[in-house]
């Protein structure tokens, strides 16, 4: 048994006591980890806090006389530590998950839908593995991340893409997890109104997340962002977001026109979506495109690394890495950096300028 100086201590919030009983329950099933204290709102959360001052928290979205995002924004300016989320299954609830990640928190777990599924062996393991993650990761605070956002938003020039023009000289594939939502904030809203190419996004999340994502990414951005559809023709001009719990293939249709074909095959690394599935579709495209990019960013684990040693093998794509000082997790892109495929290893700001670039854009 680990000594418990060196569990892991963590503090639950929670409004509701059966929540917090069930949860303090799963984590201390566990022996590196330790629920050293609870709160059952935002305002009594930030008071625990500071008296307990724990490793990780995890946070209710929804709460009486404080919520979750109230108390985030708090906490990260006092004292930016690692919290995981606990969300609701509504658009709401994604919504404001959405805004907690880009706030700093770190991961969310989604609450179970129904009583009897409290106790299912994949929730307990999903809980205590994300805690855990989110002990070793990065926590990034930018207490004027919303003020960007709306003048962001505010400035914007829309120029929505010609939906006649299927012509594609350019596919950027990205792959990214943990982080990836804040991360995907700093780098979509930089792509140009003309870009002349599609990109891919596969981000870990469950189902319902994913569309909440799209929506917040297109609502600051001058292209196309939106959840992707099964066979819907791939325009410039537009990014498509992978649905949470499908996998994301491109494949060319009769006409040699490239489109986007979804599955629910079995998980490919863990996973489904898979960043895997995604870089080997485009590696197998009966042509080769005039530009691949992929693009390897934050996130736990290994999945992007064996589909682009498919990718650079099979075509001449041009592979990206986000340097570890500015990722959440360096796990996905260190993988793919020890495998000896990337070309190009940046910082998370500079990312979508070496894409530019490459691609050519004025």
């Amino acid at each position: 048994m680990t000594k418990t100086s060196n569990r892991i201590k963590v503090v639950v919030v929670d409004d509701s006591p059966f929540m917090r009983k069930i949860l303090s329950d799963i984590l201390n099933s566990d022996e590196h980890l330790q629920v050293i204290g609870d709160a059952k709102n935002g305002k009594e959360a930030i008071e625990v806090i500071k008296t307990l001052k724990p490793d990780v928290i995890t946070l209710d979205v929804e709460m009486p006389i404080m919520n979750g995002i109230d108390a985030l924004k708090i906490i990260m300016e006092i004292n930016p530590i690692p919290v995981v989320m606990l969300s609701g299954l509504t658009y709401k609830g994604a919504e404001s998950t959405m805004i907690a990640l880009e706030l700093g928190a770190i991961d969310f777990i989604q609450k179970p839908s129904s009583i009897f599924m409290v106790n299912a062996d994949h929730l307990k393991k999903e809980i205590v593995e994300k805690v855990k993650n989110a002990h070793k990761a990065k926590v990034f605070y930018d207490h004027s991340i919303t003020n960007k956002v709306d003048t962001t938003r505010r400035s914007i020039e829309r120029q929505r893409n010609t939906r006649g023009n299927t012509s594609i000289k350019n596919i950027v594939a990205i792959g990214i997890s943990t982080g990836g939502p804040r991360a995907l904030q700093h780098i979509i809203p930089l792509i140009p109104k003309d870009f002349p190419g599609s990109f891919l996004i596969v981000q870990h999340m469950p189902p319902g997340f994913t569309r909440s994502l799209a929506d917040r990414l297109n609502s600051i951005s001058s292209v196309t962002v939106k959840e992707a559809e099964d066979a819907e023709l791939l325009y410039p001009g537009c990014v498509y977001i992978a649905p949470g719990s499908h996998h994301l293939e491109v494949k060319t249709n009769d006409v040699n026109k490239l489109y986007i074909h979804l599955s629910e095959k079995q998980l490919v690394s863990g996973h489904r979506p898979s960043a895997d599935v995604l870089f080997r579709s485009l590696a197998n495209l009966k042509e080769n495109r005039k530009n691949l990019i992929g693009v390897i960013m934050t996130g736990m684990g290994s999945d992007g690394t064996k589909g682009l040693i498919d990718l650079k093998q099979k075509t001449s794509a041009y592979i990206i890495a986000q340097k570890e000082e500015s990722c959440v997790v360096y796990g996905m892109p260190k993988s793919a950096v020890k495998a000896g495929i990337v070309d190009e290893i940046v910082s998370l700001e500079k990312i979508m300028n070496v894409i530019v670039n490459r691609v050519g854009v004025s």
